[in-house]
């Protein structure tokens, strides 16, 4: 059965220079309870792997303002200009991954697969560094699987035992986070009885939720 537990305790995970998974794609399937407390903790020094860094103090946006975020490993930044203005001043480091190689990469973290070659990104800046191989005439690239100390993630109904359930494009890289950490915590509209939800509504299985928190802060808060 997953624990419940504040968002305050949550952060308490999180160690300083830890890799932590965060859900959403923008703001739709943040958890943006525990990203505001996180940017209350004392951690910093963290990998974020998301979508992106939120907006200019908004979500992830917030975290970064707050000088928390070293290195941001996602595939869409450009939507909070303060990423671009902080790795231009040598206070961020970014790693960019196209956004389906980054679905697959933390979908192979987390089935144990440790990494998988595609032909995105081949040929390109992205593949500096990397593997490179041919497959039936086409040079394909090495991708190493994402993998974290922590996720943070975003659902709609838990039950108790810890079954999440995703609400429309919220959903977003939620449940493949959830198998991709070391430790899973996820934040939740509300927590249900064990029966309530059917089993049709069940997108991650509570083997792979440590901890629920519920929501206090919503996408129309900010």
């Amino acid at each position: 059965m997953a624990q419940v537990i504040s968002a305050q305790q949550a952060t308490g995970l999180v160690r300083p220079g830890d890799t932590v998974m965060v859900g959403g794609f923008g703001l739709v399937g943040a958890p943006l309870s525990l990203i505001a407390a996180l940017v209350e903790s004392e951690v910093d020094g963290l990998t974020i792997i998301s979508n992106n860094l939120g907006e200019p103090g908004r979500g992830l946006g917030r975290l970064l303002q707050a000088g928390k975020v070293g290195k941001a490993v996602g595939s869409f930044f450009t939507s909070n200009p303060d990423v671009i203005d902080s790795h231009e001043a040598g206070r961020l480091e970014v790693e960019l991954i196209p956004q389906g190689t980054m679905a697959e990469a933390i979908r192979a973290g987390g089935a144990g697969i440790p990494a998988f070659y595609t032909p995105t990104g081949a040929g390109t800046m992205l593949a500096v560094g990397k593997e490179t191989r041919d497959f039936g005439g086409r040079e394909h690239m090495l991708q190493p699987a994402l993998q974290a100390d922590v996720a943070f993630i975003r659902a709609h109904r838990a039950d108790e035992l810890g079954n999440l359930s995703y609400r429309r494009t919220a959903r977003n890289f939620n449940p493949e986070m959830a198998t991709a950490a070391a430790i899973t915590v996820a934040e939740v509209d509300e927590i249900v009885a064990v029966g309530e939800l059917a089993p049709e509504q069940i997108d991650t299985p509570h083997l792979f939720i440590d901890h629920l928190v519920v929501a206090t802060e919503r996408l129309g808060d900010r």
